[in-house]
């Protein structure tokens, strides 16, 4: 009988404790739910490019999102893909992506930071196919500056790491436009 008289009681506080647990996790439930605003300060956008030429197409797809901080700053990352062909002396393709800092001290200004990694696949041909086809990383560390109306960035972004002999772009200033919804 003494056994019984012992565990009596343990089996009293544990279905009292565990009566209380049941009852404070159920009143978490009636509580309102807080949502995340994450989603709201998202923001998407990028660019397109096309050109075409005597010979030459390229065409260019940059989505990109960022998440915006407050007014002043936001921060993101887009990705980069690109086909360039030139009949008859090369052809390439350029995947990558891309970090990015975005400030505005104030409304219409944008100041921003990026560091883009690049990987370049060219093949050559033509007259041109005994060149060494390529394919390598690119890296470019961009600063810039812009003018900033609603949703649209135009400027220019200057490339500190800019190598001639490797680079995508035709020289370290490169103008940009710049779109988020």
């Amino acid at each position: 009988m003494k056994i019984k008289s012992i565990k009596l009681p343990k089996i009293i506080v544990l279905s009292v404790i565990a009566c209380f647990l049941s009852t404070f996790a159920n009143s978490q439930n009636n509580l309102p739910q807080q949502k995340s605003d994450f989603w709201k300060n998202v923001r998407f956008g990028g660019g397109l490019g096309l050109s075409t030429g005597s010979n030459f197409f390229s065409a260019t797809l940059a989505p990109s999102a960022i998440y915006q901080f407050n007014n002043t700053f936001a921060m993101g990352v887009g990705l980069n893909g690109t086909y360039n062909k030139s009949k008859n002396v090369y052809k390439s393709t350029i995947l990558g992506g891309s970090v990015m800092g975005l400030f505005n001290p104030i409304e219409d200004i944008q100041l921003s930071a990026e560091f883009e990694q690049l990987n370049v696949n060219q093949q050559f041909e033509g007259a041109f196919a005994e060149n060494t086809d390529r394919n390598y990383w690119v890296p470019a560390l961009f600063i810039g500056a812009g003018y900033r109306t609603n949703n649209v960035t135009f400027g220019v972004r200057y490339d500190l790491l800019y190598d001639e002999a490797d680079s995508v772009y035709a020289n370290a200033f490169v103008p940009f436009v710049r779109v988020f919804f």
